[in-house]
């Protein structure tokens, strides 16, 4: 059993409100959840309001398939979100 993992930080400009920001990170977990069927959770960064950290996982039977999902999740949030990529990392295990 792999389990890939991917965990994101990015900047989300222009929030006036803890609420606005919520909104952008449930848009991208659902993004997530519903295209590649990943779990995926917000894992830090909840009390600053122009920063955010998201975790994201998927079990799969191949290496090389899940970091392409996590490859694919993450052009979804670089190219569909209104966010600023500060970090990403990407890594599988067998278990």
């Amino acid at each position: 059993m792999i389990v890939s993992m991917m965990q994101v930080i990015f900047e989300i400009p222009d929030v006036d409100s803890i609420k606005e920001k919520r909104r952008v990170i449930r848009s991208i977990k659902d993004k997530l959840q519903k295209r590649f069927h990943m779990s995926a959770a917000e894992v830090d960064l909840q009390d600053s309001l122009s920063f955010a950290q998201i975790g994201a996982a998927m079990v799969s039977n191949s290496k090389k398939f899940g970091e392409s999902v996590m490859n694919k999740a993450f052009q979804i949030i670089e190219d569909e979100t209104p966010t600023r990529v500060q970090d990403v990392t990407i890594h599988s295990e067998e278990f």
